[in-house]
């Protein structure tokens, strides 16, 4: 069936609602947007799914929902024991538009399957999910939620019974189960009441949060100083319109952090996210309330989380009163060092980081015996590997964390957390201001003592299926070219994720990656500057990590600029080739 017979379909079938077919009978004279909605189904990757909301089988709406929840049931009957059957799905939702229709229809579809489903009774941050799922001993979890992309998105989230987002070879499964589901009627679905009174439904909310305000508390070092000094830290808040803010206060506050001041109009759950151009943290421009509040009150810090709390970024004062932002990079590696020289290190001590995340975090854990680990994008290789370590027990996680502001300690979760983040990054704020120092300071320290690591990306967008064509057809070029030299300088080692290889330009050998297979290049300089390419794995962009050290700042700043202008230049013309 073509994208023209897919939208007659949806236009026509006495299944579909009559929303959906009003917003379909507006596009009737835009043949693009019927193609882009309508020329394949809403692919359910390793990530699960994430798309515009609205109608069309390439589109997050009830029914793309239902299709993949009865794809998830069909593989928990499917792969699990009775046991583990009974056992239930719990399912969290974010502020979104939609989000808590979408999270009721999953519901249905599960318990119509006889699969018992714990629903949040408001929206809740996507790691008390992950809290959830392990504290109630459920057989596996979802999220919907869009994390920071647009307010016209929405998406959804598999989780498997250790809390951890489901890895591919997981993913592989439930994407089999979901490619079975041709038509719409193999869709199982009962009502809400019907779920309740068969007791397959049953609602959850303040037991779980104080459960998971509790960990936190357990899992932070040192709260012995901010419960007797916390108010002596002045901290702004904002948790831009998302469903971190009830918990973030309520930790905050719990660990002695009384002197907090909230952006009260960005605590409002807002889908439309209407005080920000973006509702992510990464991005500075999102902070411009909180700025206005922390001239006013002349604070020691200012936090966000994004709209599913599960990354946090931070602003900092430099040594004089200026307002610094911290990038992703810069606060793993505050976190690492603070809990390597502040804390009792474990023997057989591990963190784990992303592959595109800052190096110097292995120069910092080497002088403490402590390995540090890559795995690919996404948090939940992290997670895979903390599950892998505590069933093993053959070492210690101490820290995970991913630059795009990314974190995790403790064992309580197995994603990552923007919450407890707050509450780490306020005590070692609190712990460097009793010194007469700022997180800053502390930072340029570091840089003095290992020299200065400086990181960039670019991130190419190109919308739509012939974006996507763009997209994938630069790396393919990019592999079938081959790279050996990038700003005047050799390229040593070239990694291809796909092909699980590493080929030495040097000598010619090959070597294998022993990590999942995944679309990625990635090229290491004589210099050790490294590229990375990928393409994103929630929006439709490409790419480029940049990543550079040298022995001052300034030296550092100008090895990078120079390095992005001429690789981004060189990706740019590729695409446009295509």
């Amino acid at each position: 069936m073509d994208y023209k017979q897919r939208y007659k379909k949806w236009l026509k079938d006495d299944y579909f609602d009559d929303e959906i077919k009003a917003e379909l009978e507006k596009i009737q004279d835009n043949e693009k947007a019927i193609e882009d909605r309508f020329y394949k189904d809403l692919e359910f990757g390793t990530g699960g799914m994430r798309s515009k909301t609205g109608a069309g089988t390439n589109r997050i709406n009830k029914y793309t929902i239902r299709r993949a929840t009865q794809g998830f049931a069909n593989y928990i009957i499917n792969y699990y024991e009775d046991e583990g059957k009974n056992s239930g799905v719990v399912i969290a939702y974010d502020p979104r538009h939609k989000s808590s229709e979408f999270a009721l229809e999953a519901a249905r579809v599960l318990t119509a399957n006889n699969i018992k489903t714990y629903l949040f009774d408001s929206l809740r941050p996507t790691p008390e999910l992950s809290f959830a799922v392990r504290k109630l001993e459920a057989c596996g979890g979802i999220v919907i939620t869009a994390s920071h992309n647009p307010p016209e998105y929405n998406g959804y989230k598999v989780y498997g019974p250790d809390g951890c987002q489901v890895v591919p070879n997981l993913a592989r499964k439930i994407i089999a189960e979901i490619n079975e589901i041709n038509n719409f009627s193999m869709v199982k679905v009962i009502n809400k009441e019907a779920a309740q009174k068969q007791g397959l439904l049953k609602y959850i909310g303040e037991d779980i949060d104080s459960s998971y305000i509790k960990k936190m508390v357990d899992v932070i070092p040192h709260t012995e100083l901010s419960k007797k000094k916390g108010g002596d830290l002045n901290i702004i808040y904002t948790p831009l319109h998302g469903s971190a803010y009830k918990l973030t206060e309520r930790l905050l506050k719990n660990l002695g952090f009384v002197n907090l001041t909230i952006v009260e109009k960005q605590a409002v759950f807002d889908p439309d996210f209407s005080t920000v151009e973006s509702p992510n943290p990464e991005e500075y421009s999102a902070f411009e309330m909180a700025l206005e509040l922390a001239d006013e009150q002349d604070a020691d810090l200012i936090m966000g989380t994004d709209p599913d709390g599960d990354r946090m970024g931070a602003i900092t004062k430099d040594a004089g009163d200026h307002y610094i932002a911290l990038n992703g990079n810069q606060l793993g590696i505050l976190m690492s060092d603070f809990l390597l020289n502040n804390t009792e290190v474990p023997k057989n001590g591990v963190i784990i980081k992303s592959i595109v995340s800052t190096e110097l975090i292995k120069k910092i854990a080497a002088e403490h015996n402590v390995e540090v680990i890559d795995v690919l994008t996404g948090f939940k290789y992290i997670g895979e590997l903390i599950t892998e370590f505590a069933e093993k027990g053959n070492k210690n996680f101490i820290l995970g964390f991913e630059e795009s502001y990314g974190y995790l300690i403790g064992e309580y979760a197995r994603d990552k957390d923007a919450i407890v983040a707050c509450g780490l990054t306020a005590l070692i704020a609190l712990h460097y201001k009793r010194k007469g120092k700022t997180l800053y300071q502390r930072l340029q320290e570091i840089y003095d003592e290992y020299g200065y690591y400086e990181e960039a990306l670019v991130s190419i967008r190109r919308g739509g299926k012939e974006g996507q064509d763009k997209i994938n057809g630069t790396l393919k070029k990019l592999r079938e070219e081959g790279v050996e030299e990038i700003a005047n300088q050799e390229v040593i080692l070239w990694k291809d994720y796909q092909k699980r290889k590493v080929y030495n330009l040097k000598d010619s050998s090959e070597s294998e990656i022993n990590l999942s297979e995944s679309n990625v290049l990635q090229y290491i300089l004589e210099d050790e500057s490294l590229i990375t390419v990928r393409p994103s794995g929630t929006e439709p962009k490409l790419k480029v990590y940049f990543a550079v050290n040298d022995r001052t700042e300034k030296s550092a700043e100008n090895k990078l600029e120079k390095i992005k202008d001429m690789f981004s230049k060189r990706v740019e013309k590729i695409i446009e080739s295509i």
